[in-house]
This record gives structure tokens, sequence and C-alpha cells, in this order.
């Protein structure tokens, strides 16, 4: 089982995600979002497996919302290069199992692809 977590380690829904994932003895690859934000390809890829469109992955309190993509409106495509650019409005943790993807939120959430 290859599992991946979209982790922020100062979130602590992010860090129970990843507690609950290795409760259950799986060891997921880590990649901090915010150091390393996916892809154009891979944040739409992701969203396609969430069944989400860009604007319903995205945290609307944060402050780079408000500044950058607040009151626009955007394609798919701009929305989703506006979140790679700004990785701090991808709502966390999203976690990938296969060709599947869950929100950890509430972190119970994983439990259905593993």
């Amino acid at each position: 089982m290859s599992v991946t977590i979209y982790h922020n380690p100062r979130c602590s829904k992010s860090r129970a995600t990843l507690a609950l994932l290795q409760e259950h003895n799986i060891e997921p690859e880590i990649i901090e979002y915010l150091k390393t934000p996916p892809s154009e390809a891979e944040l739409d890829h992701i969203l396609t497996m969430l069944g989400k469109e860009p604007s319903e992955l995205m945290r609307k309190g944060e402050m780079a919302f408000k500044e950058h993509i607040q009151g626009k409106t955007l394609s798919r495509s701009e929305a989703i290069a506006l979140m790679v650019a700004h990785p701090i409005v991808i709502e966390r943790p999203i976690v990938v199992n296969g060709d599947r993807a869950v929100v950890g939120r509430p972190p119970e959430n994983v439990l259905e692809i593993i």
C-alpha cells in the first residue's frame, strides 16, 4: 500500500490524521505541502480523485485567499494555479492511497481509503 499525506505539521488535524495512519501500521510518504506544493497537474488529479472543485478545497479564512482569490471569477486551471502559488489556501490534510483520496477532516475520514 502506497499512501501519501499532504501534511502541515503545525495543524492539529493533520497531526491527528498522520497519527491515525501510523496507528494502523501505515507509514505514509509525508509531503509538507507548504514547503513542497503539488504541481498544478498533481493538484488537478487530487481534486479529481476527491470529486471536488478547487473552491471546495480552499481555506477561505486564510489571508492569501482574501488577497489573491476572493471575489474573482476563476477558471478551474486559474484557481489551481493560485492554489499552487499560495499553498496555505489548500485544505489539509489530504491523504492519497492509489486512485483514492480524502481530506482528513475529521481524521477518521482516512479509514475509508486504507
